[in-house]
């Protein structure tokens, strides 16, 4: 089967970046999503933007200031929007129902944060047999209370690249090196 791809971007919201919740360089890694959004656009795969619903905890609370996209976030009308209640974006949302809609395959994940929500969604796409492909430089965090953010995502990305596979595959790759490879 060939790979069909999309990209997600997993809750750059605004409420997730703020004075008191710094991410590690987020003009970086907004400028590569936007930048390979492009890339997925010009090639015809979906850009998927997950905005977390945390209606039940009262806050980004749909609608609201901090449920919003950053504003610096290109997004284009066809793109596609799904909530999602939970750190994993497969946990009672649209999300799959639209991937077979698509009939994706092979997701490229990016976004928000990298210890929570990307990583509850990185296992979850492995688990249901995905080929999996983490933009290295694609995700953040803020810093924890035992580590700097910074760490934090040195060690994801090194979890993820040593995962025993499903039936799909899984492969951290830095945004330059997608671009040449995947997009030529």
């Amino acid at each position: 089967m060939e790979n069909r791809k999309a990209l997600l971007i997993i809750d750059m919201q605004q409420g997730s970046f703020t004075a008191k919740t710094p991410r590690f360089d987020t003009i970086g890694t907004v400028n590569r999503i936007n930048a390979l959004a492009d890339l997925f656009r010009a090639a015809d795969c979906p850009v998927i933007f997950i905005q977390h619903n945390g209606t039940r905890e009262n806050e980004f609370v749909p609608k609201t200031a901090e449920w919003e996209l950053l504003s610096t976030l290109e997004v284009k009308r066809n793109d596609t929007f799904i909530e999602k209640y939970a750190n994993d974006i497969f946990y009672k949302s649209d999300l799959e129902t639209k991937l077979k809609e698509l009939k994706i395959n092979e997701l490229f994940i990016t976004g928000c944060a990298t210890d929570f929500c990307v990583e509850a969604t990185v296992q979850s796409a492995v688990a249901k047999d995905y080929n999996v492909i983490v933009v290295k430089d694609g995700h953040t965090t803020g810093d924890r209370p035992h580590i700097s953010a910074e760490k934090v995502i040195e060690h994801y990305n090194w979890v993820w690249q040593n995962m025993i596979p499903t039936q799909g595959t899984v492969k951290v790759l830095d945004f330059e090196e997608i671009k040449k490879i995947m997009f030529r």
